[in-house]
Formats: structure tokens, C-alpha cells, sequence
């Protein structure tokens, strides 16, 4: 065990805060170093002249950490990077590294012959040289500081982040004896070392550390078996839960199907028309005050969309220094992989494999990603994504203002195809509804948030205590909505918007849809696990919210038809045409009124929030589509009896949606304002 120590340097090398670096990768020295084979040699101590220049400049630039670079770099551009660096309160190094105006390496390699260091390129060692334990492997990801045993001695490798290397000047002046125990390394180098030798480790903490860390919590099956005993049990709880009670009791079930209908719909315009406080755009937070931010997306077969995507995330109104972007793909996606090489390098860039392992979802891509954040914050996004240059700073003014339980902000999705169809339209509108009103409605009613899959914006360190995303989940974001309250979290939104694509087809749209449905459908079965467990954790109004926002958004969709039937049955009088034994069993018990009613209601609040966030998002023009909702729920209906065929048979296959298909606007054209402000925070 190296736990005190490896805390311990952590503390002293980051001050206990991430950076914003990426993976660099450097074949040789900079072009600009060709003319000085001197400093490029074998040798590691610097020559006097080289220490007779930096004595002399040492005084005009308070960052020791560019000593090394004396004689190397022009005075002007390091006194430009010493400015630079106290502007953002970071390493001077991190600047010249994110700006692209010098290899991470090179740099190293300066400063380790500056200092006297060894320079650790990992090559001869293997798993058994390190002492960490797997459990240990995340946190050296994210750290940067690697312990290894060298001849039976214990160095310590460090890929220094933030104000890394200013501190190691410090230390090593004032503690010049800790010298042969420490190495430098790249981050590259570093990272390529622990995915290689802690490979296992780190798949199980991405496919199983919520499901062992906590068992009830995770859509995993909890005993291993069979598949074909698993598939056979789930068929049976539907069969039992579903079809049991509508054949020994169908009238008393159609009502309770009726009313949880008419709850779900109640609860929608009711969130939608609740009132939000509406606050004064904060002032732009200093760029010192900014923390290290990552930004993830996880990417399968989006060899069409991740240079728009990389456009989009590049236009963060943050500084590139404190930015910390990964991509991650699955290791057979050779197309993106390869569309990802087309790509201009950036610095704060970097793109993770995910571990070949089960299941091959998207949350298990993120819950990989998560091992190797920096940001204090993580926001997530999807490949069609266009997120507002300035979501990141509303988020953090958004954490600022709410409560500190607050441990994720979700802002507002926003549907921009210029190429529609009836159901795209419908989609807008649905997107515009659900996320620029019922969401911020929940919130303020203090419910819980089925987050959006994207555009959430993460306190890091909540989201690893609380087991990162369920991978077994196929809709991991409406699941940890409801994760976090029950460890005591709150969710916020605010109305900074990200754009995306609708689809355009059926063929696309009933994958999609089918999809989120059969996650909703283990969202409700795993915090239904168990209710007085959850009531505690929750509170009544939490287990209401589920019951009607989850379990409403599926059962509704699954009744509906059912509904339609018995409401139309009832008034031409249909079953008394059948045989007694068949009538009498379909011939509906309760007044056909409320099932007129409740249909109803259901098309009512669909229409009423949809419109109401057409008009939020001045689109209107497009309204003429929810005059087919009747239709559309129809649509529904089939998705969600789909979702449940698949529920049984195959719970965790990750259903693809097909990205690129619209015609779209290029991602940093101007975008529709909003008639309110672009700053609202709901708590």
C-alpha cells in the first residue's frame, strides 16, 4: 500500500486541484531546437553559460519553472507566459504545453536536466514494478504521480499538472535530498503505462464498480446464471405484473392505468406552468478563478460528426489551459479512430480506448473516461452535439449560486435541423417542452431530474464517490438523476443551450426511442427495488416522481393503445357484438368517460408543453406538427411495446443512433435567442 505517500505528493505537486493538460505525443525535438545540439545532448547538467543567462533573466519572471528555458525560448515570449500563467493562477509550463508552443515532452526533458532528474520512459518496467493495487490504478490516472520500485528503491514518476513543476522547483531547492526519488514523465507516457499494465483494473471499475461498490443500485443482474434463466425470469415478472391483474381484475386495472395516465399528464403541465425565479446574468468570473474543466464524449461510429463535434467543443468560451477534452471509442471503431488521425492535434485533446469488455455501452465508455478527468468539473456531450460557446461558465456560475449539495447542472437541448420532417418537428417541440419547462419545473418543485444525456455538468468528485454511471443502463442519465438524490445530491438546470440533430426517419427515431424507453423501464425496476429503503432516501415527493415521470413516461405509452380501444369499444358498443365469454372479458367496467379523459389529457399536455416551448424558442412555425400528437403517441406506444420485448430478451444492447442524416447549420453560425434571459437557474 502506498496510499499516505501517493496523497501526500499529490498534495504537494497539485495543491490538491486538476489541470487541464492533454496526451502529447512527440517523436523528437521541436524544429526550432535543431540549431542547439548542445541542448538536446545526453547531458544532464546544464551548461554555465545556460545557468549564468537564467540567473540574469531570473528576476524578471517570478515562474522558476522557465528557468529550464533560458536561452531557449525569446525573453519576450517567456515574460509573455509568466503573465499569462499568473493571469490564470497556473503553471507557466501548462501554458507554453496548451498553447501548442512547445512539446510536453521537450519541455520535460529541459526541465528534468534543469533540475538534475531522471526522465522515466517506462519501457522496462511492467505491472509488478508498481506497488499499487488495483483499486489504487484510477486514482494515478487522474493524479498523474505513478510510484515505481527501481533495484528494490521506491521512486516516485511525476507527469506534473496545474503548478506542478513550479512546486517541484521549491521543493527540490529546499529539499534537495528527495532528488533521487523523484523522475519525470509525460502524461502521455504516464497514462500509456497505467492502461497498459492496470488494463484489467480499470475495465472492471468501467463495467462493474457501481454493481460491486453498490449492488441494488445497478441494472446488472445480480446473480450470475444462464442467459437464457435471466431472460425467463424477466418474462415472467412483466407477464405477472402486466397481463395478471388486467385478466383478474380489468376493470379495476384500466382505472388505475387511467389515473396513472392522467397523473403523468398533470404532473407535466404542472411542472411546466410552476413558477421559476428568474436571476440577473452573473459577472464573468476571472479566468484565475476558472478550475480545471473536462469535457467528454464518448463516440461510436461517428466518423461523420466528430470534426464538427471537436469544432464545437474547441469554441469553449474557457481557457484552452484549464481545458481538458477526451474522446472515447470503442476499440473496434476503426472509422472514427481513423477520422480522429484527419484531425489537427490539439493539446488539450485526447482520445481514450475504451476497454473490450461487456457491456458495450455508452456509460461504460464514460465511467473509463471518468478514471482519467483532471477538471474538479465534467460536463458530458454526444457526437451531434453544439453546445453555447459559453455553457461551461454558466454552468459554474449555476454551482456558484445554488446550494453546495448541488452536484450536477443540466442545460437546455435544443433541436436545429433545417432539414424536417413531421416527426423531427414533433421532436422539436418536444425537446423545446421538456427541457426548457418541465425539467426547470421539477427542479423547482424540489423532484428529481431524469437528467438529458448530454450537456450535464458534473462535480468530479460526487460523480466518483456516488459509482460514476451505471453501465448497464441504457439510459445511465435518467438513472443517475435519481442516484444523486438518493446520496442526498440536487440537480439545477440552466437555459445555456446545446443543439443537436432529430431524427428525421422512423427507422432512426423508433431505435432511439425504444431505447430511452427500455432504460426508463430499468430506471423504475431498480429504484423500485426497494420503496421504503427509497421513501428515505427521497422523500414522498421523490418516489411520486418517479412513479409518474419514469414509470407514467412508459406505462402511459403502453396503456395507450389499450385506452384508445376500450374508450372507442365503449362507444359503438363493440363488445356486445363478440361471444359472451370474449365480450364479457373485454367489455369495459368503468365509465368510457375516463378513458376519453384521460386520452384527453395525455394529447392536452402534450400540445400545451410543446407548444409553450415552441414558443420559448421563438419556433412556432413548426407547430403545425403537434396537430398529429394522437398519431405521434401511437409512435410511442409502439416504441415502448418494443422496449419491453427487449426488456426480456436483450436488456443491454445499446441501440445506435445514426447521426449526420439532417442538414444542420455550421456549428458556430448564430443561434435563435431565446425571448428570456440566457441565465436562469431552477432549484
Amino acid at each position: 500500500m502506498v496510499e499516505t505517500d501517493h496523497a501526500g505528493l499529490h498534495e504537494t505537486m497539485t495543491d490538491g486541484r486538476g489541470d487541464g493538460e492533454a496526451i502529447a505525443s512527440w517523436p523528437g525535438p521541436p524544429r526550432f531546437l535543431a540549431a542547439r545540439p548542445a541542448l538536446v545532448s545526453n547531458d544532464n547538467h546544464p551548461g554555465e553559460q545556460w545557468r549564468e543567462a537564467a540567473d540574469r533573466q531570473s528576476e524578471a519572471i517570478a515562474a522558476p519553472e522557465l528557468d529550464c528555458l533560458r536561452g531557449v525560448l525569446s525573453p519576450a515570449l517567456l515574460q509573455a507566459t509568466a503573465r499569462r500563467a499568473r493571469d490564470l493562477d497556473i503553471g507557466a509550463d501548462r501554458v507554453l504545453i496548451q498553447q501548442g508552443l512547445i512539446e510536453e515532452e521537450a519541455y520535460l526533458r529541459y526541465l528534468a536536466r534543469w533540475l538534475r532528474l531522471g526522465f522515466q520512459n517506462f519501457g522496462a518496467f511492467d505491472r509488478a514494478d508498481c506497488p499499487l493495487e488495483d483499486a489504487q490504478i484510477s486514482s494515478a490516472t487522474a493524479t498523474g504521480i505513478v510510484p515505481l520500485r527501481v533495484d528494490g528503491e521506491l521512486i516516485w514518476v511525476v507527469a506534473p499538472r496545474h503548478l506542478a513543476s513550479r512546486r517541484l522547483c521549491r521543493l527540490l531547492d529546499d529539499y534537495p535530498d528527495t532528488r533521487p526519488r523523484l523522475r519525470l514523465a509525460s502524461t502521455g507516457t504516464v497514462e500509456t503505462f497505467l492502461a497498459r499494465q492496470g488494463e484489467r483494473a480499470l475495465a472492471d471499475i468501467a463495467s462493474s464498480d457501481l454493481h460491486q461498490r453498490h449492488p441494488m443500485l445497478s441494472a446488472a443482474p445480480r446473480r450470475p446464471g444462464p442467459v437464457w434463466r435471466q431472460r425467463l425470469k424477466r418474462g415472467v415478472c412483466v407477464a405477472v405484473l402486466l397481463a395478471l391483474p388486467l385478466y383478474l381484475y380489468p376493470d379495476v386495472t384500466t382505472t388505475l392505468l387511467a389515473g396513472w395516465f392522467i397523473g403523468f399528464a398533470g404532473l407535466r403541465l404542472l411542472a411546466c406552468l410552476w413558477p421559476r425565479p428568474t436571476l440577473p446574468p452573473p459577472p464573468r468570473k476571472p479566468d484565475a478563478e476558472l478550475p480545471i474543466y473536462t469535457v467528454v464524449a464518448a463516440l461510436y461510429r461517428e466518423a461523420d460528426s466528430v470534426g464538427t463535434l471537436v469544432e464545437a467543443l474547441d469554441a469553449f468560451d474557457y481557457p484552452r489551459e484549464k481545458l481538458d477534452l477526451i474522446l472515447v471509442i470503442e476499440p473496434d471503431d476503426l472509422a472514427t479512430r481513423a477520422a480522429l488521425a484527419r484531425i489537427k492535434q490539439r493539446p488539450h485533446l485526447r482520445v481514450l480506448i475504451a476497454p473490450a469488455v461487456e457491456p458495450r455501452t455508452k456509460p461504460k465508455a464514460l465511467n473509463y473516461a471518468l478514471a482519467f478527468a483532471r477538471g474538479s468539473f465534467t460536463a458530458v456531450y454526444d457526437a451531434e452535439d453544439r453546445p453555447d460557446p459559453d455553457q461551461l461558465r454558466a454552468a459554474l456560475a449555476a454551482f456558484d449560486a445554488a446550494s453546495p449539495d448541488t452536484a450536477c447542472v443540466q442545460a437546455s437541448l435544443c433541436i436545429d435541423n433545417l432539414t424536417h420532417s413531421w416527426l423531427s418537428r414533433t421532436f422539436l417541440a418536444e425537446y423545446a417542452g421538456q427541457f426548457d419547462l418541465f425539467l426547470p419545473g421539477l427542479a423547482a418543485l424540489g423532484l428529481p431530474l431524469p437528467l438529458g444525456g448530454t450537456s450535464n455538468h458534473f462535480r468530479t468528485d460526487v460523480l466518483r464517490a456516488i459509482g460514476g454511471w451505471d453501465p448497464h443502463n441504457v439510459t445511465e442519465d435518467a438513472d443517475l438523476g435519481f442516484r444523486l438524490a438518493r446520496f442526498g445530491h440536487r440537480c439545477v438546470t440552466i437555459a445555456s443551450a446545446t443543439y443537436e440533430e432529430a431524427p428525421i426517419a422512423f427507422g432512426n427515431w423508433l431505435p432511439q426511442r425504444a431505447r430511452w424507453m427500455k432504460g426508463w423501464i430499468q430506471t423504475w425496476e431498480v429504484h423500485m427495488r426497494q420503496p421504503i429503503r427509497l421513501w428515505r432516501e427521497i422523500g414522498w415527493r421523490g418516489v411520486i416522481g418517479l412513479n409518474l415521470v419514469v414509470g407514467g413516461n412508459v406505462l402511459s405509452a403502453l396503456a395507450y393503445p389499450l385506452l384508445v380501444w376500450l374508450a372507442v369499444a365503449a362507444a359503438i358498443d363493440w363488445p356486445a357484438q363478440l361471444p359472451v365469454w370474449l365480450g364479457g372479458w373485454l367489455e369495459p367496467a368503468a365509465p368510457s368517460a375516463l378513458h376519453w379523459l384521460t386520452i384527453a389529457s395525455g394529447v392536452a399536455s402534450t400540445l400545451v408543453v410543446g407548444l409553450l416551448g415552441l414558443a420559448r424558442r421563438r419556433q412556432l412555425r413548426h407547430a403545425g406538427a403537434l396537430a398529429l400528437t394522437p398519431l405521434y403517441w401511437l409512435c410511442l406506444s409502439v416504441a415502448a411495446w418494443r422496449a419491453l420485448a427487449q426488456f426480456v430478451w436483450c436488456p443491454y444492447r445499446w441501440d445506435k443512433t445514426q447521426h449526420g442524416v439532417a442538414r444542420r447549420p455550421h456549428p458556430l453560425a448564430p443561434k435563435p435567442k431565446a425571448r428570456r434571459s440566457r441565465w436562469r437557474l431552477s432549484a
